[in-house]
């Protein structure tokens, strides 16, 4: 590689490496915890499902119909939004708001037992881990947060592929994994850098490329439903939004859904009106029943006054990416051991960052030049 070659790829992965560093070096602070979200939450005693014994919500349980009559009951005055099911015990989960568009902050979460129908509750408010989960996807900015911090993460991005770039004809005359201790501080910090960084590479560009992907889940959202939802419910264009005293049956929905899907399970009911919904349907989300597509989502529109089905197709690309992307992000699809090799290498990532600040911040007017050189006349 040229010297000119070099000292572009140089200026590139500095710049797209110092300009998100504070923020890399937050997400990383604050994705630690999250990671073992479930076990914290087992710990604060805020864990239902792990309480539940029976057979799963998605499969069986109390009518829908009951159970979406009980939380209407606990929360008078409201619509519901959102039913949720659990695949591994019978927790199932209701949310309503005052409206059919309510934002986030308006929903109330409400936990029942499918197999009883006994009400748990709502979901516990505030707490440090929901704080910390709103620093880390949008820096309690809402969207314009999580979009900046799509673009510090495609910051990161390059900054890992250039550093890939240059990592050739910085090491080539190196063994690999080779600390140099009896030179200077800056060299075997630098050391430290490459190795550390070359080892965890293909792990930082699997999260960084899926925490882009969650980054732009609203967008990517809003897509499907001016796109894919629009022409799967172009028969129902223009008409009014369905009142909720017009809801007909979910479980006659659910049946009409599970014809057209057999062999799947329902994740979750999008209620009409909502983004994951039209404004009269029943949008019914299916996962798979094999491992590679248990996390991939597709939709049975029902049409919630009569309960006939409408349409059921897979989601585009792009959203079946984001669904992808969010268990891989933090690890969470391969129980406890999965979740501390993926802390492992966020500390791992941690300390890359740390040690490209510290180069940085300690550098001296000659030590760039010096190290292209160097480069080029190994």
């Amino acid at each position: 590689m040229s010297a000119r070659a070099i000292r572009i790829w140089y200026l590139v992965h500095k710049w797209s490496s110092l300009v998100p560093m504070a923020f890399l070096l937050m997400l990383c602070v604050t994705g630690l915890p999250l990671i073992f979200h479930d076990e914290i939450d087992a710990l604060a005693g805020n864990d239902y499902e792990a309480a539940l014994k029976g057979s799963p919500s998605a499969t069986s349980g109390r009518s829908l119909d009951a159970m979406l009559a009980a939380a209407l009951v606990d929360r008078p005055g409201e619509v519901p939004l959102f039913m949720a099911f659990s695949q591994d015990s019978p927790l199932l989960t209701v949310t309503t708001g005052p409206r059919p568009d309510a934002d986030a902050g308006e929903m109330t979460l409400l936990f029942f037992d499918r197999a009883t129908g006994a009400a748990l509750g709502p979901a516990p408010s505030g707490g440090v881990m929901d704080t910390i989960l709103a620093l880390h996807t949008d820096m309690l900015l809402g969207l314009p947060g999580m979009l900046f911090l799509g673009v510090m993460g495609t910051g990161f991005v390059i900054s890992l592929v250039s550093g890939t770039v240059l990592y050739a004809p910085f090491m080539r005359r190196l063994p690999f994994a080779t600390l140099r201790s009896n030179g200077s501080k800056r060299v075997a910090r630098l050391d430290q850098h490459n190795l550390v960084g070359i080892v965890v590479l293909s792990w930082m560009l699997v999260v960084g490329l899926t925490g882009v992907i969650n980054a732009f889940a609203d967008p990517l959202t809003e897509s499907w439903q001016d796109g894919e939802l629009a022409a799967m419910t172009r028969a129902h264009a223009g008409a009014p939004p369905l009142p909720p005293a017009r809801y007909g049956s979910l479980d006659t929905a659910m049946a009409s859904a599970r014809a057209a899907l057999p062999g799947r399970s329902p994740q979750f009911i999008g209620f009409p009106g909502g983004a994951w919904s039209s404004a009269h349907h029943y949008a019914i989300f299916f996962k798979g029943d094999r491992p590679l597509t248990s996390h991939l989502l597709t939709p049975a529109l029902v049409d919630a006054e009569t309960g006939r089905l409408t349409d059921a197709r897979d989601l585009p690309a792009l959203n079946q990416a984001l669904m992808m992307s969010k268990p891989l992000h933090f690890g969470d699809y391969g129980g406890l051991p999965l979740k501390l090799i993926w802390a492992a290498m966020t500390l791992a990532t941690i300390h890359v960052l740390w040690t490209g600040l510290a180069l940085w911040l300690r550098r001296r007017p000659h030590d760039a030049k010096a190290e292209r050189i160097a480069a080029t006349a190994r």
